[in-house]
This record gives structure tokens, sequence and C-alpha cells, in this order.
């Protein structure tokens, strides 16, 4: 393919070519630490991040953010930061997204990242050269004066998980505000409306309660059970607490079910129904101030909707109220825009791919922070970044232990589960186990070492 402009975008300092430069996408947590492991290595690279700063969903002023002003972590700061550079102790326990996104400009100020990357240019599209393991990829960006391409030796796709916006279908036609919760920034949205929240996950839950203290009045709508979990154990954040032995799923599920209702009871008592699944079978909700003010009236849990008929919505149970805004806690999907979907070996609502991180067939294509798991933090994000690296490295300096790894990567798939039967939920479809994914990682990457 003629045409392709090879040399490094005129801000970036480079003496390398790109054809030698594995090409980053994205400047959030994963992209960073892609970047930071690629550095390490003494590997070429070079990143594009749409915004015109680093920190991904949790700059608030990227356009593509999805998170709002009262976003904070579910997890505490010592379970999600790096290993490397840990959080000043004077941040939170549980930080919101303005300490956040503090902590990954210092990060890539510390590791002196940002220099390797273009900001404020969109990533259009990427295609390999040829159909061999070890094509040439073409990257076509735009800075905002037109598209460019220049080819690139591999590319890395770290563009987050948490931006493409999953809207259900209703039936019928609401005539109020009918939002999904990436539209949600700030309380003053609420202020005085009659809010119905659809869907009790984490950011839901967060939303409901900032609804109570400025909406008319709250709802929230859920058509299955939830297992909450505090943030606060004994005075200790949650995840800090426990975990030291390992004891079989059925027994963890068991055990961790009846000490967990110690602490928040049973929410079927506020409405809630009761979860047909097992505990860790799907992602729990860090919130027990959503039971707080249930338990105060200050909000209600609603069944799921059967249809929209002008602002009033009928429930499945055949109750029905008015509402001024409806808005869809519903999540969002795997998008991936600039790549087609074979490539990554796409089976319905998500790739399947090695450690969901390794393409089937190009060795030089990876995905960062294509995963969830409870607990898993950005240090999780980092060990697959390392894998990533030295991968990356063996292809060039070490072709045997590539090659075996490469056996590895053609599968079959290892058992990420650590034996729990996750539900079959589309945000569920690259849940793995903690413990089970970070050892798989760390074993990978000893194998390169």
């Amino acid at each position: 393919m003629a045409g392709a402009v090879t040399r490094a975008p005129d801000n970036i300092a480079m003496t390398v070519p790109t054809e030698k430069q594995i090409a980053i996408i994205g400047a959030g947590p994963s992209g960073l630490a892609g970047a930071r492991c690629l550095d390490r290595l003494g590997i070429p690279f070079q990143g594009f991040e749409g915004h015109t700063d680093v920190g991904g969903l949790w700059n608030i002023e990227n356009p593509r953010s999805t998170v709002y002003d009262s976003a904070h972590l579910i997890s505490s700061k010592r379970m999600t930061e790096f290993t490397e550079f840990p959080m000043p102790e004077h941040v939170a326990d549980y930080p919101g997204h303005a300490a956040l996104l503090q902590y990954f400009r210092d990060f890539a100020e510390h590791f002196d990242l940002k220099r390797h990357f273009r900001f404020g240019t969109l990533v259009r599209r990427i295609e390999p050269l040829s159909e061999r393991p070890d094509t040439l990829w073409r990257v076509t960006f735009d800075a905002g004066s037109g598209p460019e391409t220049a080819d690139f030796k591999g590319v890395i796709v770290a563009n987050g998980t948490l931006s493409e916006p999953n809207m259900p279908r209703f039936a019928g036609r609401f005539d109020g505000e009918l939002l999904h919760t990436s539209d949600y920034k700030h309380a003053d949205q609420l202020r005085g409306k009659r809010v119905l929240i659809v869907g009790a996950g984490n950011s839901g839950c967060d939303i409901a309660v900032d609804a109570v203290h400025h909406a008319k009045y709250v709802d929230i709508s859920v058509r299955r059970g939830y297992y909450f979990v505090p943030k606060y154990v004994f005075g200790r954040p949650a995840d800090t607490v426990g975990g030291r032995i390992r004891l079989p799923p059925w027994l963890k599920q068991r055990l961790d079910a009846r000490i967990l209702r110690w602490f928040t009871g049973d929410p079927v008592r506020f409405g809630f129904p009761k979860p047909a699944y097992r505990m860790y079978e799907s992602h729990p909700v860090v919130n027990s101030l959503i039971l707080h003010h249930l338990g105060h009236g200050d909000l209600h849990v609603r069944p799921d909707i059967e249809r929209f008929e002008g602002r009033t919505v009928h429930f499945k149970d055949g109750s029905q109220r008015e509402y001024d805004m409806v808005m869809a806690a519903t999540g969002y999907k795997l998008h991936y825009p600039f790549l087609k979907a074979d490539w990554l070996n796409w089976q319905g609502p998500a790739p399947r791919i090695y450690l969901n991180i390794f393409a089937p067939h190009y060795r030089r294509l990876a995905v960062l922070g294509m995963v969830e798991a409870a607990g898993l933090g950005w240090q999780g994000r980092y060990e697959q970044a390392e894998l990533v690296a030295r991968y990356f490295k063996a292809l060039d300096s070490a072709q045997d232990k590539a090659k075996a790894f490469e056996t590895r990567i053609r599968g079959p798939l290892p058992d990420l589960s650590g034996g729990y039967r996750y539900l079959k939920l589309d945000r569920m479809a690259y849940y793995v186990h903690r413990e089970t994914y970070r050892q798989a990682v760390r074993e990978a990457t000893a194998s390169l070492a």
C-alpha cells in the first residue's frame, strides 16, 4: 500500500522510524502502563491520545470521559495504585476523579512519558499491511488538520472499555429526559426533578444517592438482585480486610455472603429481588449508602420497566409513576471502532484472545485494559503491559521463547474463572478471577524473562 507517511509526528523528537516503533492508542491508566513498560525495556514507541492530556476517563474534561462530579474509586487506593508509584499518604482511601487525574499526571511526569504521546490526535483506523503474523500496521490519525498515516511495527490498543454507552430500547415513548449515565456530570441536572434510575450497578447507585439530595423524588428500577459491599469494615477499607486464606469458591461464596449480611443486612428487605446467583458470580456493588437511604425512605426500588407512556413509566408488576427524567445505568459496550473485529477474534460481546490481551494471528497486536475483576486494580493492568513488553522484546531478541509463547497464544485459552460461574452478561464476557488471572499473567511473563 503506497503513500504512507513513515516519519514521527513533528511534535515528538524521534530518531527511530515508525516502522521500528510500537503505536499505543490511549493515555489513560492502561496506556500509561503500556508506555512505562515499553520504555523500561527500551522498546521505541509512540502514543496517540484524542484528548489534550493524560487520564482517560478519569479526566472529566475529556469529551470521552464518563465520570461525574461525585465519582470515586470503588476499590481502595492501596489495592488500585501502581506498585512502583504509590499514591501519597494524604490522598483519601477512596479518591475522587480530581485526585486520580493528578495521580496520572504525576505518574506520567515522574517517568517522562508525555513526550512519547501525540495529544489532541484521534486514531481513525488501524489496519495490517499484509496477512503475515509479523506484518506492519498502518495507523491513520487526525490532529485536526486532516488525516495522516504512518506504518508501525505493532499496535497496543488501550483506549478503555467504559466510553461506549449500552443504551437499552424501551417500549413506548418517554416525553421527559431519557439519558444514559454517560450523560451525567453533576447533581444540578437532577435538581427538582422526578427521577428514575434504571439499573443498580455502581454508577446507578452513586447517582441515585446524588438524586436523594437534589431531586423531587427518586426511584431505582431493577430486574435482578445484587450483593452490596460496604466500603469500610472494622474501620478499614473493605478490600484490605481478609483474603489471606485461599478457600474453595463454594466455601468462600457461602462464608462471605453470610459475613456480608452481618454488615449490610438483607437487601430484599428494601425491595430488591433476591439474587438468583451466588456471590462473586457478578460484579458486586460497593455502596452501602444506597441501603442507608432506602432504609430512611429517601428512595424506593421499582421492578423492571414494561413501557413508557408520555411521562408515565409502567412497571412489570402493574404499578406506574410519573417521572421527568429516566437515566439508564446500563453500562458500556466494548468499542474499538478503528479495528476490524475479526482481527481480535471477536465472538459475541467481546474478543476471545489469550489472557484478554493477545490476538491469535498477529504477533504485535495487543489489547490492554480489556479485563474486569474485583480488586484487579491498575497494577493488574500494569502486569498486562509488562507481559506485552516482554513478548515484543522476545520477538526481537529471544526467538525461541517467543515461539513457545506464540504457541500458547494460539490456544487453547486457559480457564481464568477461578472456579466461579459468572453470569452470562455482556459485561461479564471478559471478567476474570483476580488471583487466577494475575498468576497466569505473571507466569507468562516469567516464561519470557
